[in-house]
This record gives structure tokens, C-alpha cells and sequence, in this order.
């Protein structure tokens, strides 16, 4: 009991820190709120579970010290960059030409599962923010091993939660995306904002 007491407010700034940091705007999770609202809530879900299965896998990286092992190999950064970077440019034009959301319009095909596992697995700052949150947390009273489990999981639900999120803010602009003009001018801002902002998580 006095470990689990402990522990809680350890446990407390890991789901902030988490939140803050996992949660802020990047590739991942303005791609979710640009794909939700270009393609629509349903269309949107296979999408998102790949970025969710491509962060976890992440987190399962960071979590059991591979992540230390790729820091130490410089020529994987620039692959995992340009991949990253050319999927992103190709995502941003599917969601600019993006039809509007009306039911006698021909349904554009979203982008699948495996395009947000690769986008989740190349992402930069997936890899940044996770190992920071990962490594500069505590949760008191229990032994190391136990320890790394307990923040794999609370992170996984974290991610779960994050992109739900944005997934969900975007699918709510997509009642909005009727109307042609109105259409085209939001799919347009959304994708430059998902350029502008991956283009910062590089930069960083």
C-alpha cells in the first residue's frame, strides 16, 4: 500500500508530462485531426490504428533500450527523416485534394492502416518526446522491471487517448466540409499545417 501512495504522484506527472509532451502538435497527431477531417470519422479509424500500432511500437523501442542502440548508429536518422518526410508530403496532397464530405460525392479511398504505422514508425518526434517522458519519470515503490511495465502501460493508453483525440477534432470539422469552397480552403490549411508542423519536428 505505502508503494502504491507513493507512487501516485509519480503517476500523476506521468500522464501531464505525457500529455504535453506526446500529445502536442506533430506529424502523428495533426495528420489524425487532417485525415479525420478530409475523410470523416469511419473512413478515418483504419488510419489512426496503424499511427497508434506505429507509436506503441515506439514506446516498445524506447521502453526496452533499442532506442539507445539506434542513437548509435547516425546513418538510420536521415532514412527514417526522408521516409517520413516524403509520406508526409504525399499525405498532405491526398488530404488537399480531398473531395467534400457529401453523401452524393464519390468516396476517396483514406489512407490505410500501413500508412499511419509508417508514418507513426518514422516520425522523429514520436521517438523524442516518448524517450523523454519514459526516461524522465518516476513512479515510486516498485522495482525497476515493474516499473517499466507500469509506464509502458500507462503510456500505451495515453496513446490510445491522444490520437483519439485529434482524430475525433478533426472528424468533428468534417460537418463542416459540405460545401465545396469551405472544403477545399480547410483540407488545404490542414494539410499546410501538417507540412509546417512535421518540417518543425525535423528541424528540432
Amino acid at each position: 500500500m505505502d508503494g502504491q501512495i507513493v507512487s501516485l504522484p509519480g503517476l500523476w506527472t506521468l500522464l501531464l508530462t505525457s500529455a504535453a509532451l506526446m500529445g502536442s502538435p506533430g506529424p502523428s497527431t495533426i495528420s489524425a485531426t487532417a485525415v479525420g477531417a478530409a475523410f470523416g470519422l469511419r473512413r478515418s479509424f483504419g488510419y489512426v490504428l496503424g499511427l497508434v500500432l506505429g507509436t506503441t511500437a515506439v514506446l516498445l523501442v524506447v521502453a526496452t533500450g533499442i532506442f539507445a542502440v539506434l542513437l548509435s548508429m547516425p546513418q538510420l536518422a536521415p532514412v527514417l527523416t526522408a521516409a517520413s518526410a516524403a509520406y508526409i508530403v504525399y499525405l498532405a496532397i491526398r488530404i488537399a485534394r480531398a473531395p467534400p464530405l457529401s453523401p452524393g460525392s464519390p468516396a476517396a479511398a483514406a489512407p490505410s492502416v500501413g500508412g499511419g504505422l509508417l508514418l507513426a514508425i518514422a516520425n522523429p518526434k514520436a521517438y523524442v518526446a516518448i524517450a523523454a517522458v519514459f526516461a524522465g519519470s518516476r513512479l515510486g515503490g516498485f522495482p525497476p522491471a515493474a516499473e517499466a511495465l507500469l509506464k509502458t502501460a500507462v503510456l500505451t493508453l495515453m496513446i490510445i487517448l491522444i490520437h483519439v483525440a485529434w482524430l475525433l477534432a478533426g472528424a468533428s470539422l468534417s460537418r463542416v466540409l459540405h460545401h465545396p469552397p469551405t472544403s477545399r480552403i480547410i483540407n488545404l490549411a490542414l494539410a499546410a499545417i501538417l507540412v509546417l508542423t512535421s518540417a518543425i519536428a525535423v528541424l528540432q
